[in-house]
C-alpha cells in the first residue's frame, strides 16, 4: 500500500473512531433515554455525568479518551507511519469526529476528552510532551477546583496547551495540532460561555463549602 493510501486510510479510521457516540451509546444501555433530549443536550461526559451519575460519566469518560489514544499511538504505528505529523493528523481526526460524528447526524460532544487522550497517546510516544499534558491536566484541575465550571477550566487549559507546547520546544506539527485543538474547542464552548457570562452556567460542587460567585 502506497504512503498516501496509508494516509488516507488512517485519517478515515481515526474519524470513525472519534465517532462513536460514547455518551448516546451508554445511556441507552444504563438508562434507555437519548442523553441528546436530557440535559445539556451535548453528547459527552459532562453531561452524561450530570443525568446518570458518576459510573456512566466515567465510563464514557474513559472510552471518549481511548479514542484519543489509540488514533495517534497505536494507528500511527500499526500503518506504518510513526512521523509525529501523522501522529497529529490522525489525533486532529479523532476529534473532528467526536464533535462531528456521522452517526448522529454529524452532531457529538466538544472534544475536550478525546483530545486529552490524544495528548496522552503523544506523551506515551513524545517524551516532551508528558510535561505539558501535565501541566495542562494541572491547569485544568486547579481551574475546576476555583471555580466550579468544568466548561470554564476546559477553554482556559487548552488555551494554554499550545504556550506550553512552544515552552517545551515541541515540533511545528505538534504545535499546530495544539492551536487547531485550542480553535475548535474553544468554538464549541461559546454557547457556554455565554451562558456563564449570563450567570446561567451549571457547575459542579465537589469542595465542602459554597463558593461565593464571582462571574
Amino acid at each position: 500500500m502506497s504512503a498516501a493510501l496509508k494516509i488516507i486510510l488512517g485519517i478515515i479510521i481515526s474519524y470513525l473512531l472519534g465517532s462513536i457516540p460514547t455518551a448516546f451509546i451508554i445511556s441507552k444501555i444504563f438508562m434507555k433515554i437519548d442523553i441528546r433530549k436530557h440535559g445539556s443536550g451535548n453528547v459527552g461526559a459532562t453531561n452524561v455525568f450530570r443525568v446518570l451519575g458518576k459510573l456512566p460519566g466515567i465510563l464514557v469518560l474513559i472510552i471518549d479518551t481511548t479514542k484519543g489514544v489509540l488514533a495517534v499511538s497505536l494507528l500511527p504505528d500499526s500503518l506504518g507511519l510513526p512521523n509525529e505529523a501523522y501522529r497529529a493528523l490522525f489525533g486532529l481526526s479523532a476529534v473532528v469526529g467526536h464533535i462531528w460524528t456521522v452517526f448522529l447526524g454529524f452532531k457529538g460532544g466538544k472534544g475536550v476528552a478525546t483530545s486529552l487522550g490524544v495528548l496522552f497517546g503523544l506523551a506515551i510516544k513524545i517524551a516532551g510532551l508528558r510535561t505539558v499534558l501535565a501541566l495542562a491536566m494541572g491547569s485544568w484541575l486547579v481551574i475546576f477546583v476555583i471555580s466550579g465550571f468544568v466548561s470554564l477550566a476546559s477553554v482556559l487549559a487548552v488555551l494554554f496547551v499550545p504556550i506550553y507546547m512552544l515552552i517545551f520546544n515541541q515540533t511545528i506539527e505538534i504545535v499546530l495540532l495544539g492551536i487547531m485543538l485550542c480553535i475548535i474547542i474553544v468554538y464549541k464552548h461559546i454557547p457556554n460561555m455565554n451562558r456563564l457570562l449570563r450567570g446561567e452556567e451549571s457547575r459542579f460542587n465537589i469542595l465542602p463549602f459554597k463558593r461565593k460567585r464571582f462571574l
